[in-house]
């Protein structure tokens, strides 16, 4: 058995301490966590008139009465379809703008970076810039120390806890709930809720950070997919950076290049990498990078652009002399225009021609039918109303394809097939029985219909009569 040290197929990941810059990215970044956390938190309170018999909060997923309320659209369980095709237009959404402007949605919208980004924020203001924290962490545990790291982490808990917060709000009526937290009054559901959510942010957003899109998030790994020659991500324009090495003010730039290998464009990266070393993975294209080196470039008195976004066709027009412009119209780009069209469009249709009442009904198995002492031929069936509007209805059943069908419904009360109510916003179900005087045969179709006291809504449903036993 050898002696010598095992070869180390796995290294030690380096805490990266992301170092502050000032400049157009960093700005845009600062506007967009704004303005997401500000609607993330804010939403579940905005109101939404529906009527006394609905819920009047905007956003609202109602688990218990299996509906969701998205401002004027309500989705019933039925109507799955509906959020079907909002997930795959934001899908296909995402793929277009990644096609066109790289990992946009990673460098600027994505939860894991917003989160990020305030963590961060909180950890620079409370232990110091990149240098600072870095000896912080480094150093020995001194009163110094615990202090910054307890107070750092305290924030990123009612971080995370605010966040879990405003999450189970979404399913629940904001102000009731908030009323009865303060009050201590809480199912066991939502505590479990805000605790594991509670965690997992400050988890994910304090810890695991660069780790989640590096090697957690799928669309790190399938974005290079949707990348082309055309697509605009961010570069280090080599023809203008090489070679490289350290400048002092007044020293000639004849025969080197405008990098002075500063390394700020590292220092600044959440995730680690030298972009200079050309497009990695893990890049989430954040833009911060370009404002560190622009601001180098500007110290130095040369222009502006050594690191910027930019396409491949264009940097390699730039060094033959060419001007090759960002081009949108691309054989992926209209092919994902179309399917984003598609699919936008008969969401659209499918909303515009949503129905407000529905009628399903389900043929008793047991028995298939029964014959009366009369000579009549008697089928059971279990329907159900559902009544979509706000208001409390009473509608009327008929059916035809058989002659002379009579509707008996089971229920206790004065109910018959002209009165059948069925509360606002709710599904009601009845057991009803049609008899006809038919000789047996083989099964017929029969039509149900529904209409409401106004005759403002009808819903039609198919099924059918069975008189004997076998085909």
């Amino acid at each position: 058995m050898s002696n010598e040290d095992p070869i180390k197929l796995f290294v030690k990941q380096e805490k990266i301490y992301p170092k502050s810059v000032s400049g157009r990215y960093r700005r845009l970044k600062w506007i967009v966590i704004l303005v997401t956390l500000s609607i993330y938190y804010l939403t579940p309170f905005l109101r939404w008139n529906r009527g006394e018999n609905a819920p009047d909060q905007a956003v609202l997923i109602d688990l218990v009465n299996a509906k969701a309320y998205f401002f004027w659209i309500e989705i019933w369980p039925q109507e799955v379809y509906i959020l079907t095709g909002v997930l795959i237009l934001a899908a296909i959404t995402m793929f277009i703008a990644t096609s066109l402007f790289g990992r946009i949605w990673c460098g600027y919208l994505c939860f894991q970076t917003v989160w990020c980004d305030l963590f961060v924020w909180v950890e620079r203001v409370i232990q110091g810039d990149r240098n600072a924290r870095k000896k912080l962490h480094e150093g020995k545990w001194t009163f110094n120390k615990i202090s910054k790291i307890l107070i750092t982490h305290i924030i990123w808990l009612i971080i995370g806890f605010l966040t879990a917060g405003a999450f189970v709000l979404y399913f629940n009526d904001a102000p009731t709930l908030i009323h009865n937290m303060l009050q201590f009054d809480v199912s066991e559901t939502v505590l479990i809720f805000v605790a594991s959510l509670t965690i997992s942010t400050y988890v994910m957003a304090g810890f695991a950070k660069e780790q989640v899109c590096a090697h957690m998030c799928p669309y790190a790994r399938f974005q290079s997919a949707m990348f082309d020659r055309d697509t605009l991500i961010i570069g280090y324009d080599e023809r203008r950076g090489e070679a490289r090495g350290k400048h002092k003010r007044g020293d000639s730039w004849e025969g080197r290049g405008a990098c002075i290998d500063c390394s700020a464009c590292v220092q600044v990266c959440p995730v680690g990498i030298d972009i200079r070393n050309g497009l990695q993975m893990e890049c989430i294209a954040c833009g911060l990078c370009i404002d560190a080196c622009n601001n180098i470039m500007d110290k130095v008195d040369l222009p502006r652009g050594l690191i910027r976004y930019d396409t491949v066709n264009h940097m390699e027009s730039a060094v033959k002399g060419g001007h090759e412009k960002f081009n949108i119209l691309r054989i992926r780009t209209i092919y994902y225009a179309l399917i984003l069209a598609i699919v936008g469009g008969s969401l659209i249709f499918a909303l515009a021609n949503r129905t407000l009442l529905e009628l399903h009904v389900l043929h008793d198995r047991n028995p298939l039918f029964v014959q009366l002492s009369s000579g009549e031929i008697r089928n059971g069936y279990t329907i159900k109303i559902l009544n979509k509007t706000h208001e409390n209805r009473i509608y009327k059943l008929s059916v035809s394809g058989i002659d002379g069908a009579q509707i008996e419904v089971k229920s206790a009360g004065d109910v018959n097939a002209d009165n059948l109510y069925v509360a606002a916003d709710s599904v009601g179900t009845y057991h009803i029985f049609i008899s006809a005087d038919v000789s047996p045969s083989n099964s017929r179709d029969i039509m149900f219909n529904l209409v409401d006291s106004t005759e403002k809504f009808s819903s039609d449903y198919k099924s059918i009569f069975i008189s004997k036993k076998g085909r």
